[in-house]
């Protein structure tokens, strides 16, 4: 049987949503994954539940059914096993959905606002390649017929336009490299994975991915601590889940804090979270609050929410300016490619005129 590959975000809400409404319908995990078989029409999805159903029937548990599948996430089938634990899936399987919509959500934000960039510095090499390639070398032949030819910037453009023709099959296989790392970076959980490591440390997107970060975390302690989770706990399940050095190294300090030292005594969990830098001190006392009135999971959920609304605003704002930037940025060079040969042409023909 060849590997499957793992649920997408929009698979894992769809299979939790069933799920969630089988099980306050009274019906067992088991039942529900009988009924999903049933209803599935695609091949793939029955390949994926038939064995899970299997399993349920063969006495095993419904976590364990699930982790034999082999397409769940760890975060995921930890959850479940929760869940079970604590006579709450039904609950966590609502969580389930409200978690991976959101990374639903946030993936697909931070691949519109990468992609739309990328597509029309793009389209300007295209266009800029055609004019040196194609339309310079026309312009030079006009000129070598009047009895001159191109000078100064046009002429070293001419140049570079042969260079590409003459290695051209070098140039297509670096094209041909860089489109498949960006599929690589934009639709492999590894690729995904060097580009987040790479953005949270540069400059320009280390804040926004902080942001992300941020909003993951308060997410993740949301459905946790709804489960029945011990804070210290919850963190550590937590810090898998984000899967980012820089945001794991502040989670080890918040531990470090809450558990104190020899030198330090422990701190409350909102303030761990404060003096690692997690959250701003205004998030951190909403949290602390939330303790105090057995509201937390909700705060933490608020919180995320704010997060979303902040990186969708952010990224809204960068995608409109890049926008129009990139346009004109475009007819700029365009526009001095062709003056460049169009104003000593138009000079040659007065001349003779």
């Amino acid at each position: 049987m060849k590997k499957q590959k793992m649920l997408s975000n929009q698979e894992l809400i769809m299979f939790c949503d069933h799920m969630s409404m089988v099980l306050k319908a009274g019906l067992t995990p088991a039942a529900g994954i009988d009924l999903m078989l049933e209803d599935s029409v695609s091949q793939a999805g029955k390949e994926i539940l038939r064995p899970i159903a299997d399993k349920c029937n063969d006495g095993c548990s419904f976590t364990e059914a699930l982790e034999a599948s082999g397409v769940f996430p760890p975060y995921a089938l930890h959850m479940i096993e929760l869940g079970n634990a604590s006579g709450k899936l039904d609950e966590v399987m609502d969580s389930l959905v409200y978690h991976y919509s959101r990374e639903e959500s946030l993936a697909q934000n931070i691949k519109s606002a990468v992609t739309y960039p990328f597509l029309i510095i793009f389209m300007m090499l295209a266009v800029i390649v055609v004019l040196v390639i194609k339309v310079l070398p026309i312009f030079q032949q006009v000129f070598v017929q009047l009895g001159t030819g191109l000078t100064g910037f046009p002429l070293t453009l001419l140049q570079l336009g042969n260079t590409l023709t003459a290695y051209s099959v070098f140039f297509i296989g670096l094209l041909l490299l860089f489109v498949f790392g960006f599929i690589f970076f934009m639709k492999t959980a590894a690729g995904r994975k060097l580009f987040s490591s790479f953005c949270s440390g540069f400059f320009l997107t280390k804040g926004l991915f902080s942001k992300i970060c941020a909003a993951r975390f308060a997410s993740g302690m949301a459905i946790t601590l709804s489960s029945g989770l011990e804070t210290e706990r919850s963190l550590e399940l937590v810090d898998r889940l984000v899967d980012n050095p820089q945001m794991s190294k502040k989670l080890q300090e918040c531990r470090r804090l809450m558990e104190g030292d020899e030198t330090t005594a422990p701190v409350s969990f909102p303030k761990a979270l404060a003096a690692a830098g997690i959250f701003n001190n205004m998030y951190s006392k909403m949290i602390g609050i939330g303790f105090t009135t057995g509201s937390v999971e909700q705060v933490f959920r608020k919180i995320a929410d704010n997060y979303d609304n902040e990186i969708e605003k952010s990224m809204n704002n960068t995608v409109s300016v890049l926008e129009p930037t990139l346009v004109i940025l475009l007819s700029i060079v365009v526009c001095l490619i062709l003056l460049s040969v169009i104003m000593p042409l138009m000079g040659i023909m007065s001349s003779i005129g």
